[in-house]
């Protein structure tokens, strides 16, 4: 008898909640307790936190709909909410270091306890609008994985002995340079935010036209090497270059380099600990304010997020991402048209975060998940090589303020044609 199957197995609810949310412990697998505990500095949280925060929220949004759930340890909401006001007060986020107690043991029997509650839901069906919920956890557990690693690795490098997250890094590339060329894009009225039924956060959409002057992006990012010519070129004290904030965080904060660069100029600390760095690959952990000066200095411009969704939006979704496991950007391959769209770092565009026309944050509380921020934040696309390739699309919005530099983000050049 002829087997007929489907050609994409479909994942059922509950075996896809439970492997997301087994990749976040996963990824703390090699740390240590006192690992786990560390904060430093404000904008980063313990991984530990991670765990537990990522918890409380299918705790409090997807249990707490039952009127008759009762959380074991009610008191752990103020702990572990970020930023909800709507639901209640919150710890402050620069003293979530200090949170000792509860310990690790605890936070991980929280999330066994909440993963089974959850699980059962999801064996028993739930209606549309829960799953709707769960499926809003679970992308915001994929932000957090990005989080967990771009935190340790801002901890570690803040350790005299800077200590490796991991064994394994990315290989550095023997090919040539892939030469830095232009490629035309649409010169038209486009229609960019999401569309369809998958999932998308509010802040994509709604889905709107948009004009596109006479344009072209760069057909990759910008490299270690060519960066290392900006700094050497004394880009770092030419204040006409930068944006006047990005003047007095250059001066306030002694920037003289990309973020993990040694002061050799040669060597970098990774994920893996120190390590040479590889001029083909794309530079990594710099501010917009640096991005938007190396793009004067290039005699270019960042592209808008426009320009670079209409590009990407007929790219598949590949490159290198978590799901590599390689942990660090690298060199882009011979290959024509537009690279690294995807994967590696995220790119800094010229937009600011503000709301599509027509947007309408969600109702009730997780209508603070996006809206609230659209303000002093700047557009970055594309993803990381720490971001889930399950987790991005051509439609995401991700922001950061401009003077962030610990996420992995890099630099696409783009021109007026």
């Amino acid at each position: 008898m002829t087997v007929v199957r489907p050609a994409v197995e479909i994942e059922a609810p509950v075996q896809r909640f439970r492997r997301i949310r087994h990749r976040s412990a996963a990824l703390c697998a090699q740390l240590s307790a006192e690992d786990m505990m560390v904060q430093s500095m404000p904008d980063a949280s313990p991984a530990k936190w991670h765990l537990a925060h990522t918890t409380w929220f299918f705790e409090k949004f997807v249990l707490e709909r039952d009127a008759d759930y009762r959380p074991a340890h009610p008191e752990w909401h103020y702990l572990f909410n970020s930023y909800y006001q709507s639901v209640g007060p919150m710890h402050a986020r620069p003293q979530r270091g200090l949170l000792s107690r509860p310990g690790i043991a605890q936070i991980y029997d929280f999330r066994e306890r909440v993963d089974e509650a959850v699980s059962e839901r999801l064996r028993r069906g739930v209606d549309a609008a829960t799953l709707a919920v769960i499926e809003l956890g679970l992308q915001h557990e994929q932000q957090h994985q990005e989080l967990l690693l771009t935190d340790i690795k801002h901890a570690f490098a803040t350790n005299p002995l800077l200590p490796a997250y991991t064994a394994r890094l990315a290989p550095r590339s023997t090919a040539d340079t892939v030469t830095l060329n232009f490629i035309a894009g649409r010169e038209d009225i486009v229609e960019i935010g999401h569309e369809g039924k998958a999932f998308a956060f509010d802040n994509e959409g709604p889905r709107h036209r948009a004009l596109l002057q006479p344009h072209a992006l760069a057909n990759r990012l910008i490299t270690n090497a060519e960066y290392a010519e900006f700094v050497h070129d004394g880009g770092y004290r030419e204040p006409s270059l930068w944006l006047s904030d990005g003047w007095d965080a250059v001066r306030r904060e002694n920037w003289q380099r990309p973020l993990y660069w040694q002061e050799d100029l040669d060597s970098e600390f990774t994920l893996a600990g120190v390590h040479p760095i590889d001029p083909q690959a794309p530079v990594c952990h710099v501010s917009y304010y640096e991005a938007d000066a190396f793009a004067r200095w290039a005699g270019a411009r960042l592209p808008t997020e426009a320009e670079w969704e209409s590009a990407a939006a007929s790219l598949p979704v590949q490159g290198n991402l978590l799901d590599e496991r390689a942990f660090h950007p690298r060199a882009a391959s011979q290959e024509p048209g537009l690279l690294q769209m995807f994967g590696d770092v995220w790119e800094w565009t010229a937009s600011p975060y503000v709301s599509y026309p027509g947007f309408r944050p969600l109702p009730g509380a997780l209508g603070e998940y996006n809206g609230k921020f659209m303000c002093g934040q700047w557009i970055l696309r594309g993803g990381s090589c720490a971001t889930p390739r399950e987790h991005v699309r051509a439609s995401y919005r991700n922001f950061f303020p401009p003077h962030a530099r610990w996420q992995f983000m890099g630099i696409r050049l783009g021109q007026d044609r």
